[in-house]
């Protein structure tokens, strides 16, 4: 027995794909039986298994366990949840790895698989090696078993436990996503006054899309924050591994924007730590890692090349632009969004200031949002390679950790390929409109040069 999956769906840190069309049933249980037949070889036995509030999960997670037992692997059901509840009973059960079905922050008709094994990300060659079993029916054979566990409020309380916050009055928007149950039970446990948006679970998501990254997203925090004067406000994606924030003025704090707040507070404790954030994130960051003691670290994008990243420096903390953040500090390493909003607080409390006056103390920068390029798959990291061997001809100043990232008196841009689809991605920051306006010119002039124009951008 050989299975084939669509070409699309493997893909460089996780499995997704649109149900019914390039991912079924069949291949969801063809994915259980690859990952359990490694899991086996590797002298594992257990594999913990969560879900997405999304219409199709339930019915691809039966068939992901049906895959697990008939290699003879067993299986810890968390049912559903957020995925850093998957991830925390990969870091706590007695289990060899875990699996959360999650669509993530895409459309309804969208899902996928986030994996962890053996306590590490399983993601670029080790996603391949799931396709390259199914289609050689190289599997293992067995009659493993299925336990379901409820651990939700073992996971609020380890999100709570050692809270050292203050009291604050916050807004939470969970989007219909998956974290809603988990918000509503850490929000009793935590002291101050909190109001809720959006708990209840729902795969049609009928308020608002869940990717807190986009500033429309947004719209319905703000105005409960301005409504009620709040001090600040959260929100979720809809597997809740990435956090969007506004401060009391409805100020989006984004990602790196959030990552300097965190550093500032666990720096405090941990003088001189690697810091690590990726490619995209503002250069204001990285200096102010730097100014606070620390050791700032620019790494690639994705959150298992982070993950991964992390483990090798020994860094406490990390994150991306696009809102996942990751505390090893007094935690296990992942990213966990109801954790950073926990932390949030508590940040707050340790710098002796509101999470406005925070964000309001942070230098003033003018950025584009991501402007991304359609372009050849075939030309995807050609064109990057071009822009680089130019650059390295004009003597520019160049990082080249993912993709080419210029630095000049102006500020920065950055040119990579997209992991995931088949565009490259920019991105410019500056002190003010007019040297913005000068290194987007830059990246219009690079790649017009290597015959891609702005004409063909296919928006954020």
């Amino acid at each position: 027995m050989t299975h084939d999956f669509h070409p699309t769906m493997l893909r460089e840190y996780d499995i997704r794909g649109i149900v019914g069309d390039t991912l079924t049933e069949a291949d969801a249980r063809a994915i259980g039986r690859s990952f359990a037949t490694l899991i086996r070889r590797a002298g594992g036995r257990r594999v913990a298994v969560g879900y997405d509030g999304r219409l199709s999960s339930p019915m691809l997670e039966a068939a992901l366990v049906a895959g697990l037992n008939a290699a003879g692997v067993d299986a810890l059901r968390v049912g559903m949840g957020p995925t850093p509840m998957l991830y925390y009973a990969a870091s706590t059960q007695e289990v060899d790895g875990g699996i959360q079905i999650t669509g993530s922050h895409n459309p309804p008709d969208y899902n996928g698989f986030k994996m962890v094994f053996q306590g590490r990300p399983f993601f670029g060659a080790d996603i391949q090696r799931i396709g390259e079993l199914a289609a050689a029916g190289d599997w293992e054979s067995g009659e493993g078993a299925s336990e379901q566990v409820d651990i939700i409020d073992a996971y609020v309380d380890r999100l709570v436990e050692g809270f050292a916050g203050g009291a604050c009055r916050i807004g939470w928007d969970a989007g219909n996503g998956a974290a809603g149950p988990v918000i509503e039970r850490l929000t009793a446990r935590l002291p101050g006054e909190h109001h809720l948006l959006f708990t209840d679970v729902d795969g049609h998501f009928p308020n608002h899309h869940p990717d807190p990254t986009e500033e429309k997203n947004l719209t319905d925090l703000k105005k409960l924050v301005a409504e009620r004067n709040l001090d600040f406000g959260v929100a979720f994606d809809g597997d809740g591994d990435r956090i969007g924030a506004i401060d009391g003025q409805g100020r989006v704090i984004w990602g790196d924007q959030l990552l300097q707040i965190y550093a500032a507070a666990v720096l405090k404790d941990r003088p001189g730590a690697t810091v690590i954030a990726d490619v995209k994130a503002s250069q204001a960051l990285f200096d102010r890692v730097a100014e606070l003691g620390g050791h700032p670290l620019m790494w690639k994008t994705g959150h298992s090349l982070i993950k991964a990243k992390m483990k090798e420096t020994g860094s406490p903390l990390a994150g991306e632009m696009s809102g996942h953040i990751f505390f090893a500090d007094r935690y296990y390493g992942y990213d966990d969004a109801p954790y950073a909003a926990v932390r949030l607080i508590e940040a707050s409390a340790k710098l002796g200031r509101s999470v406005t006056e925070l964000r309001g103390a942070m230098a003033p920068m003018v950025n584009t949002p991501e402007l991304r390029f359609q372009v050849d798959e075939s030309r995807k990291f050609a064109i990057v390679d071009e822009v680089l061997a130019r650059l390295a001809a004009s003597g520019a100043r160049v990082d080249r950790t993912d993709g080419a990232r210029v630095l000049t008196d102006d500020g920065w841009w950055l040119l990579r390929a997209s992991n995931t689809q088949d565009v490259l991605v920019a991105r410019a920051e500056a002190k003010d409109e007019a040297g913005l306006d000068r290194l987007v010119a830059a990246i219009d002039d690079q790649l017009a040069r290597s015959g891609v124009t702005r004409g063909a951008a296919a928006g954020h």
